[in-house]
């Protein structure tokens, strides 16, 4: 784009905001991948746009017939073709944020989904919802209740109530934030509604929204996220909702929400509210601030004294030099989250440069096309396999 282009297309931003009243938040949208075909995406493109003044939706992707009134990213249709233009427009600032049915997010970021409650019809986020904040389970999900406290707050949440709900680990978590709350961090306690009370949730209290937050792992918010969403319509398509929700990590500063392959336009469309919201809010900006409370609370030793008592953190990675770092193009999956650093090391101990990232349906690791086939020997003769 010359100096001309971007003049005007600053110039064309100033009157479309002063129209709606604000500023214009531009986001992404995948338009391809959807199972429940492209119009239906590109339909909660225009619904966004129809309900959400100051919110202006480019789609990526090869245009559609139909649909050329849209401001289009075009690209071809591949998974990759997809990837590489949302973040050419993320990286160049054409677009403040995206939502994608998929993107390989690195260990370390997970999204905070959104969901609609039924006892109230109010929004609760679910921390986390997809990808993985850390391969300690424990430590995965106090990272997560500081991630969900830093969306609630991008959100417009001053002070958001956080819970736990009460899967295995949950006491460990409790006590832990405990620990923080008392070295100073801010922290605002929830409440189960049953008769009991206390921080920890049953499954009542996300049917009621007792919270602003419910903290659990990855896998427990993702099927959360598809029962809430899709209830109604028997699971066919998620029809209410904000989406699995925006990409948060420490030193991530994408804002990249994610939407089911079954989203239907609705949550599609509050999907892309909710990332302009969350660029609006400052969302990275956030989870920095939240960290940076964290650790003047203690975080960083609390973890410490956490993987001494075992977590599931790769042992003796740190004493394993990294390899020469090279382009990593391949994916090899089937390694459990908890064992996938250990397997990186197994890696590097053997010179093969390999990093961990959370594919479509679980981690993997991510190798150079040379090195692919060395590597699985390498972690089938492991045991990683």
């Amino acid at each position: 784009m010359n100096a001309r282009q971007e003049i005007a297309r600053a110039l064309l931003e100033i009157v479309e905001g002063a129209r709606s009243g604000g500023p214009v938040q531009p986001v992404g949208l995948m338009s391809v991948g959807s199972e429940l075909g492209r119009e239906e995406v590109l339909a909660g493109a225009r619904m966004a746009a129809r309900l959400y003044p100051g919110l202006k939706v480019l789609p990526i992707g090869p245009k559609m017939a139909g649909f050329e009134d849209l401001d289009w990213i075009e690209s071809g249709d591949g998974e990759a073709d997809l990837a590489c233009a949302m973040d050419e427009a993320l990286a160049s600032g054409r677009i403040a944020g995206a939502v994608a049915m998929h993107y390989p997010f690195p260990l370390g970021v997970s999204t905070i989904g959104c969901v609609q409650t039924p006892g109230k019809g109010l929004p609760m986020f679910l921390a986390s919802t997809t990808g993985t904040t850390a391969t300690a389970r424990l430590e995965a999900m106090v990272r997560s209740a500081v991630y969900g406290i830093a969306a609630a707050k991008a959100f417009g949440l001053a002070e958001p109530t956080l819970g736990i709900l009460n899967l295995e680990g949950a006491p460990s978590v409790q006590r832990l934030l405990g620990k923080l709350q008392e070295g100073g961090y801010a922290m605002r306690a929830g409440e189960s509604a049953r008769a009991d009370g206390g921080m920890l949730l049953r499954g009542n209290d996300v049917l009621m929204g007792s919270v602003d937050v419910a903290v659990c792992d990855s896998l427990t918010g993702n099927v959360l996220m598809k029962v809430l969403s899709a209830f109604g319509s028997g699971g066919r398509i998620e029809a209410t909702g904000w989406g699995y929700g925006p990409s948060v990590g420490e030193g991530w500063d994408k804002i990249i929400s994610i939407v089911s392959r079954a989203s239907g336009r609705m949550v599609i469309a509050n999907a892309l509210a909710l990332t302009a919201r969350m660029v609006q809010g400052r969302l990275p900006e956030r989870v920095a601030e939240e960290i940076k409370a964290a650790r003047a609370a203690g975080l960083d030793r609390l973890f410490e004294e956490s993987r001494q008592v075992g977590s599931g953190t790769a042992p003796g990675a740190a004493e394993v030099p990294m390899p020469a770092k090279e382009p990593v193009d391949e994916e090899i999956s089937g390694i459990d989250v908890l064992s996938v650093d250990e397997a990186k090391t197994a890696l590097w101990q053997q010179g093969i440069y390999a990093e961990p990232y959370m594919g479509c349906t679980g981690p993997v690791l991510k190798v150079s096309h040379a090195n692919k086939e060395k590597a699985r020997l390498i972690l089938e003769k492991a045991g990683y396999m």
